[in-house]
Formats: structure tokens, sequence, C-alpha cells
């Protein structure tokens, strides 16, 4: 099946961080300080929070609270439904995070995510490395912060296996001399993370940016870039379904040239909505018809 991907709604500064909310997407403009929501029928979006310094990627937890990495505001945070914002998280051993980027929550309400720095930035980082990052609930409602990941050097996208027994890690260090990879952790019952699997070396190449899980235990990764129009990173910009072995099962040419984020949703969570950029025109919010689905997020 080949999929067809239609521009949902933008543009926008640029698109990132798409979550199923049970109705519609949620989404992020980085550039813009804002969240949106989309619902898909109609199309119609609208600003649910402003001044988000830097949003990058979002999920929801078991009480449909929205959370996020504040990339520029370098932070963890949760909307609350009555208003206002919770910080969960923004140092680690008394030095602040670099730039939260992607998050994952599992079924026991424990929050993972990673904590990259990119380019200048990296000038005013106070950590000494860039790691996944486990954040535990409390009984007083605080969260307690782990370091999990060892041996990253630029973690980005992160997704789990159905069981949760493994977490997909996107190592993204910049070209040309780092190597993209797909990791595979084993997850301990203590919550720490085992040796990693590489499942696929993209080189130089850009590699995951953002990834989605489906029932099989497939990671459904958006990778590739092409810009200018004429150039391209390895095969262009695509959405590549992997298997746990790291096999490639196939690729989608993605639309635009930078895609960057894709989650499934949908009535029976089987449509595929992908965030990404277009030169000349912006961030887009598109969706595809796939013959794969999502795991549902306990409620």
């Amino acid at each position: 099946m080949t999929w067809q991907f239609e521009r949902l709604a933008g543009p926008f500064a640029f698109t990132e961080g798409p979550a199923w909310d049970g109705e519609a997407i949620v989404f992020t403009d980085i550039p813009g300080d804002r969240i949106l929501r989309c619902l898909p029928a109609t199309r119609e979006c609208r600003r649910l929070h402003t001044n988000t310094e830097g949003m990058n990627g979002l999920a929801l937890d078991r009480q449909g609270r929205i959370c996020g990495c504040q990339g520029s505001g370098r932070r963890i945070v949760r909307y609350e439904p009555e208003g206002g914002t919770t910080v969960l998280a923004d140092c680690f051993k008394g030095s602040r995070l670099n730039s939260p980027n992607d998050l994952a929550i599992d079924s026991q309400g424990r929050i993972w995510f990673t904590d990259p720095r990119y380019g200048r930035q990296r000038r005013d980082m106070e950590l000494d490395h860039e790691s996944v990052f486990r954040l535990d609930p409390q009984p007083d409602g605080s969260y307690s912060i782990t370091q999990a990941s060892f041996d990253t050097t630029r973690p980005n996208g992160l997704a789990f296996w159905p069981d949760e027994a493994t977490l997909y890690v996107a190592e993204s260090p910049q070209a040309p001399r780092g190597r993209r990879q797909l990791r595979a952790y084993p997850v301990y019952d203590d919550g720490s993370l085992g040796p990693a699997r590489v499942l696929h070396d993209f080189g130089a190449h850009r590699g995951i940016d953002g990834m989605a899980v489906d029932t099989e235990g497939n990671v459904v990764a958006a990778c590739g870039w092409r810009r200018p129009w004429w150039r391209r990173s390895g095969r262009g910009p695509r959405i590549a379904v992997f298997a746990s072995s790291g096999a490639l099962l196939e690729e989608h040419p993605a639309p635009g040239q930078l895609p960057t984020n894709v989650c499934f949703g949908g009535p029976d969570l089987s449509d595929l909505y992908l965030t990404g950029y277009v030169t000349g025109f912006g961030g887009v919010l598109w969706r595809a018809k796939t013959d794969r689905r999502g795991i549902p997020m306990p409620r």
C-alpha cells in the first residue's frame, strides 16, 4: 500500500510534536511559540497555548493532559486542565537541562525524554552529556529525574515497543563526524536501560527525527531531507518502517523537504499524521491513510 499524504493545515513557521488526543491532533509551531489543535474532519486549527518557549515534542498522559519539551525554556512542562503550567523538570544535579526535544510516557506514568543541544546553543551547555532521562512520579505529585542513557551523544526521537520492554531511540549527532542510528534499549524492571542494539545505521546522512511504533512493534520514522530542492541526504525525505530486528520493511516518500515527526491517530489509529517543513512555504501538518495501526494510550 502506497501512503498518499494530504495537507491538513499550514503554513506555519516550523511544525513538530504531533500527538493524538482522541479526537484531534495537537502539534507545535516551534518558532511561533505555540501549540495548535487540528480537527481532521474540518481541518480547523486553533491555538491551545502560546508563549511555549520553543515547545518541541508533545505527549498526553493518562489523564489526557499535554506534556511537552520546551527547547528554549529547557524544561519539561505539563499544561493543567484548569489553566496554568506545571514544571516537571528543568535541571539535573544542579545543572540546567540542554534542550528537551522529544518525550514518551509509559503505562506507569513515567516520562522519558531526550535532551540534546544543537548548533550555537551548545556554547551555554551546563551538562557535560546529552542523554535520555526518566521522570518518575512521586507521591506528592512531583517527579524525580534519573539519567537513563550513558552512551548517547545527541538523542532525538524516542518511542516504546508495545509491551514497553524496549525503548527505541534515534541517535542524531551532526554530520559529517557523527553517525546517525536507530537504537533499541532493553528496559529493565527498575527503569534502567540495558546495552543498546543498533538496528539501523544512517551513516552521515540525516537519520530519524521523530518516530512512532505500530501494534506489531515496527518503528515508523520520519527521516532524510532535501535542502535545497536539488540536494538530498541519502534516500531523501521519507517515512521508513523498520522491524524490531532492524530490517527495513518499506519506505514512503514524504512531502516537503524536511519531515520532522509522526504519530498515529484517527478512529482506529490507522491514520499517520506527519509534521514537516516545505522550503519557501513553511511548516505543515499532513495525513495519510495506512495499513498499520498505532498503539492506544491507556487512559
